[in-house]
């Protein structure tokens, strides 16, 4: 009998190899992420994608293509593929934005000026904060690691779970892979230590009694 232990790992290595499958096949359609929910009709799929026609296909071959590769190679029951367009949040995407940077690394450009040109591209779309990682053999033959920063960056607590989206790609250079990781923090976020000033109303002015007028006193003769 397998243990729930077990049956749990079991389960989130099967749905960490459909996510990477999924973002090899629409990788091209520029990829920014995936969400998988079990529901009683079957599996519901929603990919988010830069191009969803590059996924779609030509009358959905493509889509119905990769519903059935779901079924044959993950064992996945009744598969509902949903494409969902990134639109104007595309530059806010982790995923689309480490897969531009990788590529833009890939036509030869200097890895400073790529990274900079995506941080400021991220703020510049109304990012609270932007964080910009390559690794690999950057300028010479050694492992070495070059981050880039802007704005309001966390790495621990549940702002992280809450509000921080990373994304990974690989760049295939001669000299080797470089990894590209890309974090970003949502334009929404709120800050558990944000202080939030607000002016007291004013106190309403108390109406002045008035002025009662006394009858002349009578002139004594």
């Amino acid at each position: 009998m397998v243990s729930s232990a077990k049956r749990l790992i079991k389960d989130n290595v099967k749905r960490m190899l459909l996510k990477e499958y999924i973002q090899e096949q629409t990788e091209r359609a520029g990829f920014g992420g995936v969400t998988i929910q079990r529901t009683p009709m079957g599996t519901q799929v929603s990919v988010i994608a830069e191009k969803p026609g590059l996924v779609i296909g030509h009358r959905g071959e493509t889509i119905r293509k990769l519903q059935t590769n779901l079924s044959t190679k993950f064992g996945i029951d009744n598969p509902q593929i949903d494409i969902k367009e990134a639109g104007r949040d595309a530059n806010l995407n982790p995923h689309i934005m480490a897969r531009k940077l990788a590529d833009a690394l890939e036509r030869g450009w200097q890895f400073r000026r790529a990274s900079h040109s995506t941080v400021q591209r991220i703020m510049e779309s109304g990012a609270k904060g932007c964080e910009v990682m390559i690794a690999g053999k950057i300028t010479g033959d050694r492992h070495k690691t070059a981050k880039f920063f802007a704005g309001n960056i966390k790495f621990c607590g549940e702002p992280v779970h809450q509000w921080m989206h990373e994304g990974y790609c690989q760049a295939k250079l001669k000299s080797g892979m470089l990894g590209v990781t890309i974090r970003i923090m949502d334009p929404k976020a709120v800050m558990p230590d944000a202080v939030k000033f607000v002016e007291p109303a004013a106190a309403p002015v108390a109406a002045a009694p008035a002025a009662v007028e006394k009858p002349n006193a009578e002139k004594k003769e």
